[in-house]
């Protein structure tokens, strides 16, 4: 049978897949567009700046680091320009180790270079570019680009680098910076300065190189680069040149700070020296102290050990964390509050038959049989203890510490270094939330009587104890102590002082202030200081004071010859100069020293020679902080109050008076 073809049908179906092609086509060509659309008009700004992104490379450049440098302009810490040799692990080829040492084949790489290099991989991510070797020379240079094809990972930098000229010389005030390390960078990324470091690999650890990193970092600049598609640059498209930070000038006095560092000798201590009208510190020593040039490489982990292990603790910040009992340089303190509060005048006396008794407990003055008839100016000069035994006991301890308080005592002072200690001022709230039992809790009379002598609970930094004497002087106005005296722009050299004007004023009555004064100028002309200041050619007044390292039992007499170094008594001077209108007051301890006279008070004598008349010591003088012949090797014990404290006042027991 014959089949007949039906055309129209076949033309119908033709033309549907001519529409079904011609749709498709168009849906085709309608997504080009569309995209194109997305591409070139939408995303157009999106796109072309990824473009430009990687036509143009931006560079950082860092800023220069501001300068530190003392009142006189002497520079402490400065910037210089050196080549590195850095490896970044994530880019050699084969072990680290077999690296390290065909490069040492061409470059002298020493073991503290390998430690040093060790301890910064473990502080560093693994991207990181570390420096094996610092400062290389020309010559090494060249050596090592000649052969820098074999060594993939590994160049050469050139690096700013931090170096303090000093070395140790108020290494506590300075600081030192290091590299930033991956707990570092967090908080860098967590805070709002984060673009400011793009570049930047170093940081301040510690000391005035933390407390001001945001004033000596500066503002990091940027140079916009073309580069080639393999990468190389070709131009250089812009320039925002990097802000430099601002220097410090500080209040120190460096020449008085390495004359005090010297007249420590070999010994531990702290000394704080005040301008009293202005609240510059002139000297802030800690010894012992610690080359600062150590870590500004990244320290090895030997020298690290040694600096961390070390009986001495060169690293602690003692003026500020060092916490000790002060003494009878309390006992100025405690006369003025009698004074103001009515409990004490000038006139008015006891009998003092060597010791002040109190529920059957005996209060030993350091004189045996006493001082006899003693009014205020003869305890402050001679130093009675039971004077102010009775003079405690009548004042009661929340007096004593609502009166000392806005003196500073165990007070944070507000001085511009991180990690400032508070020190305790005592009262019965504290013990309260101090101890966990009722008996404990519990303020007893003879803790009172112990505050009087700069005793028991008290502890407090030699920085407080600086600070309140430079209030005392200044007739109760309150200047915050600083280390900063001024900021100052490094382009414009614009000056900015960090403490414009006092904190506030004591209510304090002149008369009385006056007379406390008068009664310090007495203790250098006829008093426990009167040898240590003869011939002296200025007029100051000062206050000896020792603060136990331990107890001494009933019936037992202190003997400084019969103990190791290191139990004897700590060793403590305050004082003040001239005498009329002072430009300087200061706190100094001797840890160990021994008597106050003896060990502490020379040392205040060479920092008032010198800062008032110039005077240095010759080179043959040996500062006398210690007394000869005394066991230096016993170990270390240290003077805090505890919770057995507390139970040392007993019927029938004795308590010891300051030895001075």
């Amino acid at each position: 049978m014959t089949e007949f073809k039906n055309t129209e049908r076949e033309l119908h179906n033709f033309r549907m897949r001519i529409t079904a092609a011609v749709v498709f086509v168009l849906f085709c060509f309608s997504l080009l567009v569309a995209r194109f659309v997305w591409l070139q008009i939408i995303r157009h700004d999106v796109y072309a700046a990824q473009a430009e992104e990687n036509r143009i490379s931006l560079v950082p450049i860092v800023p220069n680091r501001g300068l530190i440098l003392d009142r006189n302009g002497v520079v402490l810490a400065r910037n210089y320009s050196a080549y590195t040799l850095e490896i970044t692990r994530s880019k050699i080829n084969g072990k680290l180790e077999d690296v390290i040492d065909d490069l040492s084949k061409l470059i002298d790489i020493e073991p503290k270079d390998r430690r040093r290099f060790k301890k910064l991989m473990d502080d560093s991510k693994s991207f990181a570019s570390l420096p094996i070797r610092t400062r290389l020379t020309d010559e090494e240079v060249a050596k090592f680009t000649v052969q820098r094809y074999r060594f993939p990972g590994v160049d050469v930098q050139a690096r700013l680098f931090r170096e303090y000229p000093l070395g140790d010389v108020a290494a506590h005030v300075i600081g030192y910076i290091g590299r930033i390390s991956q707990n570092d960078a967090k908080a860098i990324d967590e805070g709002d300065d984060a673009a400011n470091y793009k570049g930047t690999d170093y940081i301040g650890k510690e000391g005035l190189e933390k407390s001001y990193e945001s004033q000596l970092h500066g503002t990091t600049g940027y140079e916009e680069i073309e580069i080639s598609a393999s990468g190389r640059a070709v131009r250089t498209l812009s320039r925002t040149s990097a802000i430099p930070g601002k220097n410090l000038i500080l209040s120190i006095d460096i020449e008085l700070q390495k004359i005090v560092q010297k007249a420590f000798g070999d010994h531990r201590g702290a000394l704080v020296a005040i301008n009293p009208a202005t609240g510059d510190i002139l000297a802030y020593v800690s010894q012992p102290s610690y080359d600062l040039n150590l870590f500004v490489d990244g320290i090895d982990q030997q020298s690290w050990n040694e600096l961390l292990n070390s009986p001495d603790h060169p690293l602690i910040n003692r003026p500020m964390n060092g916490a000790y009992p002060p003494g009878s340089t309390y006992k100025p303190f405690m006369a003025l509050a009698g004074l103001e509060l009515g409990k004490r005048t000038p006139q008015q006396t006891i009998r003092d038959m060597g010791f002040f008794m109190l529920g059957g407990h005996r209060f030993r003055d350091d004189k045996v049989g006493g001082h006899g008839v003693v009014d205020m100016y003869k305890a402050i000069v001679e130093s009675c203890d039971t004077y102010f035994y009775m003079l405690a006991n009548d004042l009661g301890v929340d007096a004593i510490h609502d009166f000392m308080k806005p003196f500073g005592f165990g007070q944070i002072t507000g001085i511009d270094l991180e990690h400032e200690r508070k020190g305790l001022l005592p009262s019965t709230a504290w013990k309260r939330s101090a101890f966990k039992t009722a008996a404990r809790q519990k303020w007893q009379g003879g803790d009172t009587v112990s505050l009087g002598i700069g005793q028991g609970f008290n502890t407090f930094t030699p920085l407080q104890i600086a600070h309140a004497t430079a209030t005392l002087v200044n007739d109760g106005i309150v200047m915050k102590p600083h280390l900063v005296k001024i900021i100052e722009d490094g382009v414009t050299h614009q000056h900015t002082v960090t403490v414009p004007k006092e904190s506030f004023r004591i209510p304090l009555k002149q008369e009385n202030i006056d007379f406390i004064k008068r009664a310090m100028v007495g203790v250098t002309h006829e008093g426990t200081a009167a040898r240590v200041f003869a011939g002296a050619g200025y007029e100051s007044g000062g206050k000896t004071g020792t603060a136990q390292v331990f107890t001494i039992k009933q019936n037992e007499k202190y003997n400084q010859h019969a103990v190791g170094e290191r139990f004897r008594d700590h060793a403590l001077y305050t004082a003040f100069a001239p005498a009329d209108k002072p430009t300087i007051a200061i706190a100094v301890i001797v840890e160990n020293g021994g008597f106050g006279a003896a060990a502490a008070a020379p040392i205040a004598r060479k920092a008032l020679d010198y800062y008032l008349l110039g005077k240095r010591p010759e080179d043959k003088d040996k500062p006398s902080v210690l007394m000869p012949g005394l066991d230096e090797s016993a170990p270390v014990t240290e003077s805090k109050p505890d919770a057995g404290d507390v139970d040392m006042y007993k019927p029938g027991a004795e308590t010891q008076g300051n030895r001075e």
